[in-house]
């Protein structure tokens, strides 16, 4: 049996003893900042303080957000873009691979630059870079997304050609262009291999054969949405506002990645050449949603302004269902990680051993509901209390009423990172109304099913809202015509009955 011992111990001692080692969040001094230079996220779960989010007291001002579909990141994506114009008149850039945001920033008078659907980008527009430059930048993306460094002769023939078609057009490889000449397209350097070529002179036609294949993939017509002149100035890009770039027109992941990639490419010149400013808060944020092919690559320009945005005032936000899409150089390096629910072990897993929350954290993790949250912030100095703290719930706003409906976690696994499957549906108060009238609903029961949206925020997945019709005595046939109206496939909504079972 043990002994116990009696102390007598002064009162300014005690004070000074730990009974509590990891208290459960930081402390408000910590996440109260001044609201007119920082974000609200929401409040604390266990002590209620509200959260106002600003870089100056983190590493850097990136940010990851990973939870299933359903769980709330577009909606707190939309919510901190929002909320940055409004407090920093921060710009922003969504490289929107499934075009998701698209609605949305029309809806918020946004630009939409859809890709595919109208508009093109000329990977070989200088937009104020050397010809060098952007030449090295055209490689890496070949790198990132051909077998192209596998074969060195048909890399430097490549390389060479797009080097001789800038000095053929009139651009000198090393000084930036001084006047508003059109640069030359892919066009022109599959031409330029072709013509090399048919001189019959080359020692190794096969390889030059190749090399003209790989480009001609990226020029043919039809498909030559990079090959052609851009219809957006690149110049303007980072202060145009709330700019979607929207991928979901593109026939596959190697031309959305090599849009992405570009970009990439074109910001973080830009970023540089701006410079910092003494301006308040962010001046730019890009976002990467679900684009895992230039998240997950360490050769991605991603993996650059994650090291250099902070000086430049350049955030950069990642979402995705798959914490292990994203590049570990980037989601080891960022200032904030917004963890929403997390279903599969696999990726509990990757993201407990990242961050070192601890086994409560992981349980509550995979038992949240819509919008509840972990929080992580990597602050400046040392600290000596969790870093890892839950939110109730992200409190944010949809502009001009629109509502969102996202398929939540109704999806099968393999239909997760399907970018071809829409995951979130947008419609007007107005267009939800309307299609309700369809239905020979009443008025009061519009009003009705209007106020349980408004009560969950405007975003509710497809189960949740074929519950709020039905308890306002909406039937089978009217719900499913409804669902068919916004949008939805027929193999969705029948599953949408088989979970209300």
């Amino acid at each position: 049996m043990g002994l116990i011992r009696i102390q007598n111990v002064m009162s300014n001692e005690l004070a000074k003893r730990v009974f509590l080692s990891r208290p459960p969040e930081p402390p408000p001094e910590f996440l109260l900042n001044d609201p007119t230079d920082s974000i609200f996220i929401g409040i604390t779960r266990r002590f209620g303080v509200p959260l106002t989010w600003t870089f100056a007291t983190l590493t850097n001002p990136h940010i990851s957000v990973v939870g299933i579909t359903g769980a709330g990141k577009s909606f707190f994506v939309k919510t901190f873009l929002i909320r940055a114009s409004y407090v920093w008149n921060a710009n922003a850039i969504i490289i929107d691979w499934a075009g998701e945001y698209k609605s949305w920033v029309a809806q918020s008078g946004g630009k939409i630059v859809a890709l595919g659907k109208g508009d093109f980008i000329n990977i070989m527009d200088l937009a104020g870079m050397k010809p060098l430059d952007r030449a090295k930048q055209i490689m890496n993306a070949l790198d990132i997304l051909t077998d192209i460094t596998s074969f060195a002769e048909q890399r430097r023939l490549t390389a060479e050609a797009i080097e001789q078609t800038y000095v053929n057009a009139g651009f000198p490889l090393t000084q930036i262009p001084k006047d508003g000449k059109d640069a030359p397209t892919l066009k022109n350097v599959t031409a330029l291999l072709e013509e090399k070529l048919g001189e019959g002179n080359y020692a190794y036609p096969a390889e030059l054969e190749n090399a003209i294949y790989r480009l001609r993939e990226f020029s043919r017509e039809g498909e030559d949405y990079f090959a052609r002149k851009s219809t957006v100035d690149l110049d303007k890009l980072i202060t145009s506002g709330l700019v979607d770039l929207d991928l979901s027109g593109l026939p596959d992941e190697r031309f959305r990645a090599l849009a992405g990639l570009f970009i990439l490419q074109t910001l973080k010149e830009k970023m540089r050449f701006e410079g910092w400013s003494p301006s308040k808060g962010l001046k730019a944020i890009i976002v990467l949603d679900e684009a895992w092919k230039i998240a997950s690559d360490e050769r991605s320009d991603a993996i650059t302004i994650i090291r250099e945005g902070r000086k430049y005032q350049f955030g950069l936000i990642v979402a995705s269902q798959n914490p292990t899409d994203i590049n570990e150089a980037i989601f080891s390096n960022v200032g904030t990680s917004i963890i929403l629910r997390i279903r599969f072990e696999k990726f509990l897993d990757y993201l407990q051993g990242s961050l070192g929350f601890t086994a409560f954290m992981r349980d509550e993790i995979s038992r949240f509901g819509v919008g509840q949250a972990a929080i992580d912030l990597s602050f400046q100095t040392s600290i000596k209390f969790p870093s890892v703290f839950i939110i109730e719930h992200i409190i944010g706003e949809m502009p001009l009423n629109v509502y969102a409906i996202t398929l939540g976690d109704i999806l099968q696994e393999s239909e997760m990172n399907d970018t071809t499957i829409q995951k979130d549906y947008y419609l007007k108060k107005m267009d939800i109304m309307a299609k309700l009238v369809r239905t020979n609903a009443s008025m009061d029961t519009i009003n009705s099913i209007i106020f349980d949206m408004d009560k969950a925020n405007r975003s509710v997945d497809v189960k949740a809202l074929a519950g709020i019709l039905t308890k306002n005595n909406i039937n089978r046939e009217a719900i499913i015509q409804f669902l068919r109206e916004v949008g939805i496939p027929d193999n969705i909504i029948s599953r949408v009955f088989v979970y209300m079972r």
